[in-house]
């Protein structure tokens, strides 16, 4: 201001160039405080990582077992929670030690955010604001252009969100997500059989014992209840699939926001064609006549010398000792009435399945010949 009371005007340019020197503080602070867009994860994307992380430590447990299936059958048994608990570090130690998605959540596009860091921005970016309205040493022109940080505005040009953003687990998180899953799991199946094998419930005589198997069994009743309400929890949520990822809050959200759940068709199609596959065979089976099938490939059937001496006695087509016993001409062989009759009307054609011979009449064993072209008459 002069001496005459007039202000002065500042150039035209000038705020372009405070512009251009606190943007890069604007949009730190800005990035820093800002709140979590809410985003909606699938549920089902989750359920299915869980599911292949447990398919893929059985997949590695059973390569395992296999080196060691030429030693000492039983051995790998008393060792089984030892070697659970080696896979599981290892599949935590290469994929959420180092930042990086486990097998399951690979697939399905998700990865482990700390849950604590966003809801912290939220709360920044209101201290923040406060701070900057309440501030008495901030011009009137640099306060608009922080508050334009914070909120929407032309002033700061922020980059799209879309709720996905945050970081990682921290070290302390991923600690305590080995001890959890790990350590927990494997001290409480060692737990429940050393219980199991000293028979803390069965022993009347030692209290103490009988107390810890209640409490044992109190501890996994309470486990299961939380279990439960957690999932009830998460299918309304849409938030931490089981109770350790809820107390290290840690959430999966989507690794890559543009890209698409893989759906595969591949079951449905294997069982649709099978559906109709057996379909099609209940409805051609009841149309087919085994018996030509049989004859069929009978010159390639094995050990025809010892076939024929054992089945001398029994009807070719049941395999059972002859009721009513006819005799088949020309070949003579031993059928039951009720299996050569009826195939003999089925088929005129009918050959005998020893022999392959063409049956052309039949005869009650120590009766009269019936011609088979007439199946109505029967002499005995």
């Amino acid at each position: 201001m002069d001496g005459s009371g007039s202000i002065s005007t500042p150039p035209p340019d000038e705020w372009r160039l405070a512009h251009q020197r606190l943007f890069p503080q604007w949009q730190s602070l800005a990035l820093s405080h800002q709140a979590q867009l809410p985003i909606a994860i699938s549920r089902v994307n989750q359920f299915d990582a869980g599911r292949l992380d447990v398919e893929m430590a059985a997949m590695l447990k059973e390569q395992l077992v296999k080196v060691f299936s030429l030693m000492k059958p039983g051995m790998l048994f008393q060792y089984e929670p030892e070697l659970d608990a080696f896979l599981e570090f290892l599949i935590w130690r290469f994929s959420i030690w180092v930042d990086k998605p486990t097998p399951g959540n690979a697939l399905m596009n998700l990865r482990y955010r700390d849950e604590r860091a966003s809801e912290l921005r939220g709360k920044g970016k209101k201290v923040c604001i406060s701070f900057i309205m309440l501030s008495a040493n901030m011009t009137s022109v640099r306060k608009v252009a922080l508050m334009n940080c914070y909120t929407p505005g032309v002033w700061c040009q922020r980059a799209v969100r879309t709720g996905l953003e945050g970081p990682g687990l921290t070290v302390g998180q991923k600690m305590w997500y080995c001890i959890a899953t790990v350590g927990g799991q494997y001290f409480w199946a060692r737990l429940q059989s050393f219980s199991a094998f000293r028979r803390w419930g069965d022993s009347e005589q030692r209290p103490l014992a009988r107390r810890a198997w209640v409490l044992i069994q109190h501890i996994e009743g309470l486990h299961k209840a939380a279990s439960f309400a957690n999932l009830l929890l998460f299918l309304y949520t849409g938030r931490f699939r089981n109770l350790v990822e809820r107390a290290l809050r840690a959430r999966l959200v989507y690794g890559n926001p543009n890209m698409n759940r893989a759906v595969s068709f591949e079951y449905m199609n294997r069982q649709l064609v099978w559906n109709e596959f057996s379909e099609m065979l209940l409805l051609l089976l009841p149309l087919l006549n085994s018996s030509s099938f049989k004859s069929l490939f009978s010159p390639f059937s094995k050990n025809k010398s010892s076939s024929s001496k054992s089945d001398d006695g029994s009807c070719p087509i049941c395999q059972a000792t002859p009721t009513i016993p006819f005799l088949a001409h020309p070949c003579q062989h031993r059928y039951c009435y009720y299996c050569l009759r009826t195939r003999c009307s089925a088929a005129p054609s009918f050959r005998c399945p020893k022999c392959n011979e063409p049956v052309v009449a039949m005869q009650r064993d120590g009766g009269s010949t019936t011609n088979q072209t007439n199946p109505q008459s029967i002499d005995h």
